[in-house]
Protein backbone atom coordinates (compact mmCIF):
# COMPACT_ATOMS: atom_id res chain seq x y z
CA UNK A 1 0.00 0.00 0.00
CA UNK A 2 2.82 2.27 0.92
CA UNK A 3 4.45 1.97 -2.30
CA UNK A 4 1.21 3.56 -4.13
CA UNK A 5 1.28 6.67 -2.57
CA UNK A 6 4.02 8.66 -4.11
CA UNK A 7 1.99 7.66 -7.60
CA UNK A 8 -0.98 8.90 -5.89
CA UNK A 9 0.93 12.16 -5.38
CA UNK A 10 2.95 12.93 -8.62
CA UNK A 11 -0.35 12.06 -10.37
CA UNK A 12 -2.13 15.29 -8.06
CA UNK A 13 0.34 17.54 -8.81
CA UNK A 14 0.09 16.62 -12.69
CA UNK A 15 -3.61 17.68 -12.44
CA UNK A 16 -2.64 20.68 -10.45
CA UNK A 17 -0.02 21.89 -12.61
CA UNK A 18 -2.15 21.15 -15.83
CA UNK A 19 -4.98 23.03 -15.20
CA UNK A 20 -3.06 26.12 -14.03
CA UNK A 21 -3.47 28.93 -16.56
CA UNK A 22 -0.39 30.59 -17.60
CA UNK A 23 0.70 33.48 -16.32
CA UNK A 24 -0.45 36.61 -17.22
CA UNK A 25 2.02 38.69 -19.79
CA UNK A 26 3.20 41.88 -17.94
CA UNK A 27 3.95 45.29 -19.00
CA UNK A 28 7.08 47.15 -20.04
CA UNK A 29 7.89 50.54 -21.77
CA UNK A 30 10.49 49.19 -24.10
CA UNK A 31 11.42 45.64 -24.63
CA UNK A 32 14.99 45.70 -26.64
CA UNK A 33 16.28 42.38 -28.05
CA UNK A 34 19.71 41.99 -29.39
CA UNK A 35 21.79 38.82 -30.97
CA UNK A 36 24.49 39.53 -28.06
CA UNK A 37 24.09 41.28 -24.54
CA UNK A 38 26.92 42.01 -22.79
CA UNK A 39 25.41 43.29 -19.05
CA UNK A 40 29.36 43.57 -17.37
CA UNK A 41 27.39 42.77 -14.25
CA UNK A 42 26.51 40.29 -12.61
CA UNK A 43 27.16 38.42 -15.86
CA UNK A 44 30.16 39.86 -17.62
CA UNK A 45 30.46 37.55 -20.49
CA UNK A 46 28.62 37.39 -23.87
CA UNK A 47 24.78 36.57 -23.68
CA UNK A 48 23.77 35.25 -26.92
CA UNK A 49 19.84 35.98 -27.85
CA UNK A 50 19.02 38.11 -24.64
CA UNK A 51 16.45 41.00 -23.87
CA UNK A 52 16.70 43.93 -21.83
CA UNK A 53 13.03 45.18 -20.31
CA UNK A 54 12.62 49.09 -19.32
CA UNK A 55 10.17 50.46 -17.40
CA UNK A 56 10.06 54.17 -16.55
CA UNK A 57 13.82 54.85 -17.63
CA UNK A 58 15.15 51.95 -15.65
CA UNK A 59 15.79 48.02 -16.71
CA UNK A 60 13.32 45.66 -14.83
CA UNK A 61 14.61 42.83 -16.84
CA UNK A 62 17.59 40.90 -18.19
CA UNK A 63 16.34 37.33 -20.01
CA UNK A 64 16.40 34.98 -23.27
CA UNK A 65 14.67 37.09 -26.09
CA UNK A 66 12.30 34.66 -26.55
CA UNK A 67 11.52 34.33 -22.86
CA UNK A 68 11.05 38.23 -22.84
CA UNK A 69 8.80 37.74 -26.13
CA UNK A 70 6.40 35.62 -23.69
CA UNK A 71 6.45 37.10 -20.48
CA UNK A 72 6.53 41.27 -21.54
CA UNK A 73 4.13 43.22 -23.40
CA UNK A 74 6.08 46.10 -24.32
CA UNK A 75 5.19 49.55 -25.70
CA UNK A 76 7.73 49.04 -28.16
CA UNK A 77 9.83 46.40 -28.87
CA UNK A 78 13.58 47.01 -30.60
CA UNK A 79 15.02 44.26 -32.50
CA UNK A 80 18.09 44.09 -33.26
CA UNK A 81 19.81 40.48 -34.49
CA UNK A 82 22.86 41.12 -35.62
CA UNK A 83 23.89 43.54 -33.16
CA UNK A 84 25.55 43.35 -29.33
CA UNK A 85 23.49 45.29 -26.76
CA UNK A 86 25.98 47.25 -23.75
CA UNK A 87 25.95 49.14 -21.14
CA UNK A 88 26.22 53.09 -22.33
CA UNK A 89 30.02 54.34 -22.32
CA UNK A 90 30.91 56.37 -19.69
CA UNK A 91 33.45 59.24 -20.77
CA UNK A 92 35.30 59.67 -17.49
CA UNK A 93 37.00 62.77 -18.13
CA UNK A 94 36.26 65.07 -20.97
CA UNK A 95 36.22 69.62 -21.88
CA UNK A 96 33.29 69.35 -24.00
CA UNK A 97 33.24 72.98 -24.95
CA UNK A 98 36.75 72.12 -25.75
CA UNK A 99 35.30 70.40 -29.40
CA UNK A 100 34.80 74.23 -30.49
CA UNK A 101 38.58 74.07 -30.80
CA UNK A 102 39.63 70.80 -32.39
CA UNK A 103 42.12 70.65 -34.84
CA UNK A 104 43.14 74.33 -33.72
CA UNK A 105 47.06 73.58 -32.93
CA UNK A 106 47.81 70.52 -33.20
CA UNK A 107 51.30 68.43 -33.23
CA UNK A 108 52.29 70.62 -30.15
CA UNK A 109 53.98 69.29 -26.72
CA UNK A 110 51.68 69.85 -24.20
CA UNK A 111 53.23 73.22 -22.62
CA UNK A 112 53.64 74.80 -25.85
CA UNK A 113 49.69 73.43 -26.35
CA UNK A 114 48.32 75.13 -23.95
CA UNK A 115 50.54 78.38 -22.97
CA UNK A 116 50.75 79.46 -27.05
CA UNK A 117 47.50 78.09 -28.62
CA UNK A 118 44.44 77.30 -26.32
CA UNK A 119 44.81 79.55 -23.46
CA UNK A 120 44.97 82.54 -25.83
CA UNK A 121 42.26 81.64 -27.83
CA UNK A 122 40.29 80.84 -24.58
CA UNK A 123 41.26 84.30 -23.14
CA UNK A 124 39.72 86.03 -25.82
CA UNK A 125 36.59 83.46 -26.92
CA UNK A 126 35.53 81.24 -23.37
CA UNK A 127 32.28 82.47 -22.43
CA UNK A 128 28.65 81.23 -21.84
CA UNK A 129 27.91 81.33 -25.66
CA UNK A 130 30.89 79.14 -26.70
CA UNK A 131 30.18 76.51 -23.76
CA UNK A 132 26.90 76.26 -24.59
CA UNK A 133 27.40 75.93 -28.36
CA UNK A 134 30.37 73.48 -27.86
CA UNK A 135 28.75 71.28 -25.72
CA UNK A 136 25.73 70.55 -27.21
CA UNK A 137 28.58 69.31 -29.99
CA UNK A 138 30.28 67.43 -28.16
CA UNK A 139 27.10 65.73 -26.64
CA UNK A 140 25.93 65.14 -29.80
CA UNK A 141 28.97 63.11 -31.40
CA UNK A 142 29.46 61.08 -27.96
CA UNK A 143 25.99 60.15 -28.73
CA UNK A 144 26.48 58.90 -31.64
CA UNK A 145 29.17 56.97 -30.72
CA UNK A 146 27.61 55.12 -27.86
CA UNK A 147 28.22 57.50 -25.26
CA UNK A 148 25.68 58.18 -22.68
CA UNK A 149 27.50 59.54 -19.84
CA UNK A 150 30.12 62.30 -19.18
CA UNK A 151 32.85 63.76 -16.80
CA UNK A 152 33.34 67.49 -17.55
CA UNK A 153 36.03 69.99 -16.98
CA UNK A 154 35.50 73.52 -17.54
CA UNK A 155 34.47 77.27 -17.24
CA UNK A 156 30.83 78.49 -17.01
CA UNK A 157 30.01 74.66 -15.27
CA UNK A 158 26.59 75.97 -15.13
CA UNK A 159 25.96 76.17 -19.09
CA UNK A 160 27.07 72.44 -19.09
CA UNK A 161 24.92 70.96 -16.26
CA UNK A 162 22.07 73.09 -18.29
CA UNK A 163 22.86 72.24 -21.70
CA UNK A 164 23.30 68.18 -20.74
CA UNK A 165 19.68 68.42 -18.78
CA UNK A 166 18.16 70.18 -21.99
CA UNK A 167 19.70 67.42 -24.48
CA UNK A 168 18.83 64.43 -21.82
CA UNK A 169 22.37 63.63 -21.69
CA UNK A 170 23.99 61.84 -18.20
CA UNK A 171 26.40 64.19 -17.09
CA UNK A 172 29.47 64.31 -14.02
CA UNK A 173 29.86 68.36 -14.37
CA UNK A 174 32.50 69.90 -12.58
CA UNK A 175 33.26 73.23 -11.11
CA UNK A 176 36.66 74.44 -11.59
CA UNK A 177 39.07 75.92 -9.14
CA UNK A 178 41.56 77.79 -10.51
CA UNK A 179 43.34 80.75 -8.93
CA UNK A 180 44.12 82.81 -11.17
CA UNK A 181 41.37 85.35 -12.94
CA UNK A 182 39.33 83.60 -15.85
CA UNK A 183 36.02 84.33 -17.45
CA UNK A 184 34.21 83.04 -15.10
CA UNK A 185 35.25 83.75 -11.89
CA UNK A 186 38.16 86.19 -10.44
CA UNK A 187 39.87 83.80 -7.94
CA UNK A 188 39.91 80.39 -6.51
CA UNK A 189 37.62 81.06 -3.67
CA UNK A 190 34.99 82.81 -6.30
CA UNK A 191 35.08 79.27 -8.02
CA UNK A 192 34.18 77.14 -5.11
CA UNK A 193 31.38 80.16 -4.00
CA UNK A 194 29.95 79.83 -7.61
CA UNK A 195 30.01 76.01 -7.95
CA UNK A 196 28.30 76.14 -4.96
CA UNK A 197 25.25 78.18 -5.82
CA UNK A 198 25.18 77.32 -9.42
CA UNK A 199 25.82 73.97 -9.29
CA UNK A 200 26.03 71.47 -6.49
CA UNK A 201 22.68 72.80 -5.06
CA UNK A 202 20.86 73.50 -8.05
CA UNK A 203 21.24 70.00 -9.40
CA UNK A 204 21.71 68.18 -5.82
CA UNK A 205 18.85 65.79 -6.87
CA UNK A 206 18.45 65.96 -10.29
CA UNK A 207 17.97 62.45 -12.38
CA UNK A 208 20.62 62.96 -15.03
CA UNK A 209 23.21 65.70 -13.65
CA UNK A 210 25.18 65.28 -11.00
CA UNK A 211 28.77 67.62 -9.88
CA UNK A 212 32.36 67.39 -8.27
CA UNK A 213 34.81 70.11 -8.12
CA UNK A 214 37.78 70.16 -10.48
CA UNK A 215 41.12 71.50 -9.59
CA UNK A 216 42.68 72.15 -12.80
CA UNK A 217 46.06 70.92 -11.29
CA UNK A 218 48.68 71.42 -8.77
CA UNK A 219 50.44 74.38 -9.92
CA UNK A 220 47.28 76.59 -10.64
CA UNK A 221 45.85 76.48 -7.12
CA UNK A 222 47.19 77.74 -4.05
CA UNK A 223 48.18 76.16 -0.80
CA UNK A 224 45.25 77.94 1.09
CA UNK A 225 42.76 76.98 -1.55
CA UNK A 226 43.71 73.33 -1.88
CA UNK A 227 42.50 74.06 1.84
CA UNK A 228 39.27 75.66 1.46
CA UNK A 229 38.71 73.05 -1.41
CA UNK A 230 38.95 70.27 0.84
CA UNK A 231 36.80 71.69 3.78
CA UNK A 232 34.15 72.22 1.05
CA UNK A 233 34.39 68.77 -0.87
CA UNK A 234 33.59 67.16 2.32
CA UNK A 235 31.00 69.56 3.54
CA UNK A 236 28.56 68.99 0.10
CA UNK A 237 29.84 65.26 -0.12
CA UNK A 238 31.26 66.07 -3.72
CA UNK A 239 34.22 64.30 -5.31
CA UNK A 240 37.17 65.69 -6.67
CA UNK A 241 38.50 65.70 -9.52
CA UNK A 242 42.58 66.69 -11.14
CA UNK A 243 44.98 66.50 -13.81
CA UNK A 244 48.01 64.83 -11.70
CA UNK A 245 51.08 63.61 -12.85
CA UNK A 246 50.17 64.28 -16.33
CA UNK A 247 53.83 65.32 -17.67
CA UNK A 248 56.96 64.25 -16.06
CA UNK A 249 58.13 68.21 -16.42
CA UNK A 250 54.64 68.83 -14.07
CA UNK A 251 56.07 65.91 -11.85
CA UNK A 252 59.65 67.75 -12.41
CA UNK A 253 58.47 71.48 -11.46
CA UNK A 254 56.72 70.50 -8.20
CA UNK A 255 60.02 68.99 -6.99
CA UNK A 256 62.35 72.02 -7.75
CA UNK A 257 59.41 74.31 -6.37
CA UNK A 258 58.22 72.72 -3.54
CA UNK A 259 60.70 69.79 -3.13
CA UNK A 260 57.60 67.55 -3.00
CA UNK A 261 55.80 65.51 -5.68
CA UNK A 262 52.15 66.29 -6.77
CA UNK A 263 50.55 63.22 -4.92
CA UNK A 264 52.75 64.05 -1.32
CA UNK A 265 51.06 67.54 -2.46
CA UNK A 266 47.72 66.81 -2.31
CA UNK A 267 47.78 64.48 0.75
CA UNK A 268 49.46 67.05 2.40
CA UNK A 269 45.90 68.86 1.68
CA UNK A 270 43.50 65.97 2.93
CA UNK A 271 42.74 64.98 -0.81
CA UNK A 272 44.54 61.53 -1.08
CA UNK A 273 41.39 60.13 -0.25
CA UNK A 274 38.59 57.94 -1.65
CA UNK A 275 37.03 60.59 -2.98
CA UNK A 276 39.69 61.95 -5.32
CA UNK A 277 39.64 61.09 -9.23
CA UNK A 278 43.43 61.27 -10.53
CA UNK A 279 43.29 62.26 -14.10
CA UNK A 280 45.74 61.22 -16.40
CA UNK A 281 48.08 59.59 -14.02
CA UNK A 282 50.88 58.84 -16.86
CA UNK A 283 54.01 59.01 -13.98
CA UNK A 284 53.04 57.08 -10.47
CA UNK A 285 55.80 55.56 -8.82
CA UNK A 286 55.73 52.24 -6.88
CA UNK A 287 54.97 53.86 -4.20
CA UNK A 288 52.18 55.99 -5.44
CA UNK A 289 50.22 53.28 -7.48
CA UNK A 290 50.13 51.48 -3.85
CA UNK A 291 49.55 54.64 -1.78
CA UNK A 292 46.26 55.02 -4.49
CA UNK A 293 45.38 51.23 -4.14
CA UNK A 294 45.62 52.20 0.00
CA UNK A 295 43.16 55.15 0.55
CA UNK A 296 40.91 54.60 -2.77
CA UNK A 297 41.87 56.95 -4.98
CA UNK A 298 40.85 56.00 -8.62
CA UNK A 299 42.27 56.74 -11.89
CA UNK A 300 40.61 58.16 -15.54
CA UNK A 301 43.09 57.19 -18.11
CA UNK A 302 42.62 59.10 -21.41
CA UNK A 303 45.45 57.16 -23.81
CA UNK A 304 45.05 58.78 -26.75
CA UNK A 305 45.39 62.42 -25.54
CA UNK A 306 48.32 61.11 -23.50
CA UNK A 307 49.78 60.09 -27.03
CA UNK A 308 49.19 62.83 -28.89
CA UNK A 309 50.84 65.19 -26.39
CA UNK A 310 53.35 63.10 -25.86
CA UNK A 311 52.86 62.77 -22.22
CA UNK A 312 53.77 59.21 -21.76
CA UNK A 313 51.79 55.47 -21.16
CA UNK A 314 50.30 54.98 -18.37
CA UNK A 315 51.21 51.60 -15.97
CA UNK A 316 47.66 50.93 -16.32
CA UNK A 317 47.87 47.05 -15.67
CA UNK A 318 50.10 47.70 -12.80
CA UNK A 319 47.07 49.67 -11.22
CA UNK A 320 44.61 47.35 -12.33
CA UNK A 321 46.80 44.75 -10.51
CA UNK A 322 47.04 46.92 -7.34
CA UNK A 323 42.76 47.26 -7.54
CA UNK A 324 42.75 50.78 -8.51
CA UNK A 325 39.90 51.67 -10.45
CA UNK A 326 40.49 52.94 -13.83
CA UNK A 327 38.24 54.50 -16.05
CA UNK A 328 38.49 55.66 -19.53
CA UNK A 329 38.48 59.03 -20.62
CA UNK A 330 38.42 60.86 -24.32
CA UNK A 331 40.18 64.40 -22.81
CA UNK A 332 38.93 67.72 -24.90
CA UNK A 333 38.79 67.12 -28.26
CA UNK A 334 41.52 69.83 -29.16
CA UNK A 335 43.92 67.42 -27.80
CA UNK A 336 42.51 63.65 -29.11
CA UNK A 337 40.81 64.49 -31.66
CA UNK A 338 37.79 62.95 -31.37
CA UNK A 339 35.21 62.18 -28.64
CA UNK A 340 34.33 58.70 -29.08
CA UNK A 341 35.02 55.52 -26.49
CA UNK A 342 35.37 52.99 -28.89
CA UNK A 343 38.19 53.80 -30.19
CA UNK A 344 39.85 54.56 -26.90
CA UNK A 345 38.66 51.22 -25.47
CA UNK A 346 40.82 49.84 -28.51
CA UNK A 347 43.93 52.35 -27.31
CA UNK A 348 43.70 51.25 -24.25
CA UNK A 349 44.30 47.86 -24.28
CA UNK A 350 46.86 48.38 -27.09
CA UNK A 351 48.70 50.40 -24.92
CA UNK A 352 48.54 48.18 -22.00
CA UNK A 353 49.91 45.22 -23.88
CA UNK A 354 52.81 46.79 -25.37
CA UNK A 355 53.76 49.22 -21.47
CA UNK A 356 53.55 45.83 -19.61
CA UNK A 357 55.33 44.32 -22.61
CA UNK A 358 52.83 41.29 -21.78
CA UNK A 359 49.71 40.22 -24.88
CA UNK A 360 47.48 39.03 -22.45
CA UNK A 361 47.70 42.78 -20.39
CA UNK A 362 43.63 44.29 -20.64
CA UNK A 363 41.92 42.06 -22.07
CA UNK A 364 38.87 42.95 -23.75
CA UNK A 365 36.68 42.28 -21.56
CA UNK A 366 38.56 44.32 -18.70
CA UNK A 367 39.00 47.35 -21.56
CA UNK A 368 35.04 47.53 -21.90
CA UNK A 369 34.68 47.31 -18.31
CA UNK A 370 36.70 50.54 -17.83
CA UNK A 371 34.41 52.19 -20.35
CA UNK A 372 31.64 51.50 -18.49
CA UNK A 373 30.93 50.10 -14.68
CA UNK A 374 34.68 51.30 -13.73
CA UNK A 375 34.11 54.54 -15.62
CA UNK A 376 30.89 54.43 -13.30
CA UNK A 377 32.31 53.72 -10.56
CA UNK A 378 35.71 56.49 -10.94
CA UNK A 379 32.42 59.41 -11.18
CA UNK A 380 30.51 57.74 -8.13
CA UNK A 381 27.83 56.55 -10.55
CA UNK A 382 28.33 53.27 -10.70
CA UNK A 383 25.16 52.39 -8.21
CA UNK A 384 23.19 53.47 -11.13
CA UNK A 385 24.65 53.01 -13.98
CA UNK A 386 27.89 51.52 -16.30
CA UNK A 387 26.16 47.44 -16.29
CA UNK A 388 22.50 45.64 -17.21
CA UNK A 389 21.20 45.19 -13.65
CA UNK A 390 17.72 45.35 -13.04
CA UNK A 391 17.08 48.20 -10.72
CA UNK A 392 19.57 50.74 -12.68
CA UNK A 393 19.43 53.32 -15.29
CA UNK A 394 18.48 52.42 -18.77
CA UNK A 395 21.60 53.82 -20.43
CA UNK A 396 22.18 51.65 -23.39
CA UNK A 397 24.24 51.47 -26.82
CA UNK A 398 23.43 48.95 -29.33
CA UNK A 399 26.49 48.29 -31.80
CA UNK A 400 25.85 46.73 -35.70
CA UNK A 401 28.45 44.18 -35.89
CA UNK A 402 27.05 43.52 -39.38
CA UNK A 403 29.88 45.47 -40.81
CA UNK A 404 32.73 43.94 -43.24
CA UNK A 405 35.39 45.02 -40.58
CA UNK A 406 33.72 43.54 -37.79
CA UNK A 407 32.64 40.56 -39.81
CA UNK A 408 32.92 37.01 -39.01
CA UNK A 409 32.16 37.59 -35.31
CA UNK A 410 33.70 34.33 -33.26
CA UNK A 411 34.08 36.56 -29.86
CA UNK A 412 31.40 39.34 -30.03
CA UNK A 413 33.30 40.83 -26.68
CA UNK A 414 36.47 40.73 -28.85
CA UNK A 415 34.77 43.08 -31.83
CA UNK A 416 33.75 45.66 -29.65
CA UNK A 417 36.92 46.01 -28.51
CA UNK A 418 39.19 45.70 -31.61
CA UNK A 419 37.29 46.36 -34.74
CA UNK A 420 34.30 48.65 -34.05
CA UNK A 421 33.82 52.24 -35.29
CA UNK A 422 31.69 54.75 -34.06
CA UNK A 423 29.71 54.46 -37.50
CA UNK A 424 28.75 51.21 -36.14
CA UNK A 425 26.37 51.95 -32.89
CA UNK A 426 22.84 52.37 -34.43
CA UNK A 427 20.81 52.80 -31.25
CA UNK A 428 21.66 54.68 -27.72
CA UNK A 429 19.30 55.04 -24.46
CA UNK A 430 19.64 57.70 -22.12
CA UNK A 431 17.30 56.78 -19.10
CA UNK A 432 15.38 54.74 -21.33
CA UNK A 433 14.86 57.59 -23.75
CA UNK A 434 16.26 56.35 -27.49
CA UNK A 435 18.44 59.16 -28.11
CA UNK A 436 19.68 57.40 -31.06
CA UNK A 437 17.91 55.36 -33.39
CA UNK A 438 19.44 53.50 -37.01
CA UNK A 439 22.65 56.07 -36.72
CA UNK A 440 20.41 58.82 -36.31
CA UNK A 441 19.98 61.47 -33.40
CA UNK A 442 15.84 61.45 -32.81
CA UNK A 443 15.66 64.41 -29.96
CA UNK A 444 18.43 66.89 -31.85
CA UNK A 445 19.08 69.06 -34.44
CA UNK A 446 21.95 68.32 -35.68
CA UNK A 447 21.63 70.33 -38.63
CA UNK A 448 21.58 73.67 -36.13
CA UNK A 449 24.92 72.16 -34.25
CA UNK A 450 26.53 72.17 -37.50
CA UNK A 451 25.45 75.62 -38.39
CA UNK A 452 26.76 76.78 -34.80
CA UNK A 453 30.00 74.88 -35.27
CA UNK A 454 30.49 76.77 -38.46
CA UNK A 455 29.96 80.21 -36.97
CA UNK A 456 32.32 79.45 -34.48
CA UNK A 457 35.31 78.36 -37.09
CA UNK A 458 34.74 81.47 -38.99
CA UNK A 459 34.92 83.77 -35.09
CA UNK A 460 38.12 82.21 -33.96
CA UNK A 461 39.66 81.29 -37.43
CA UNK A 462 39.18 84.95 -38.06
CA UNK A 463 40.58 86.79 -35.25
CA UNK A 464 43.66 84.24 -35.46
CA UNK A 465 44.36 85.10 -38.94
CA UNK A 466 43.68 89.02 -38.04
CA UNK A 467 46.32 88.67 -34.90
CA UNK A 468 48.90 86.89 -37.57
CA UNK A 469 48.98 89.67 -39.98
Amino acid sequence: MDSGKPAVILSDRFLLTSRRKPPQMQTCDTLISAGWCIPVEPHPGVLADHAVAITDGRIVDLLPADEAQEKYDAGVHVERPGHVLIPGLVNAHTHAAMTLLRGIADDLPLERWLKEAIWPVEARWAGAEMVRDGTRLAIAEMLLSGCTCFSDQYFFPEIVAETASEMYMRAMVGTPVIEFRTAWAESSSECLTKGADLVHDPYADHPLVSSCFVPHSISSVSDDAFRELRVMADQLDKRVQIHLHESAREVAESVAQTGKRPVDRLDEFGLLNASLMAVHAVHLNDDEIDRFAAVGVSVEHCPRSNLKLADGIARVQDMLDAGITVGLGTDSAASNNVLEMPGEMRTAALLAKTKANDAAALPAAAALRMATLEGARTIGLDHCIGSLEPGKWADLACIDLGYINSQPVYDPLSQLVYTVQPNQVSDVWVAGRQQVENGALTQIDQADILRRASEWHGRIAGSANQEST
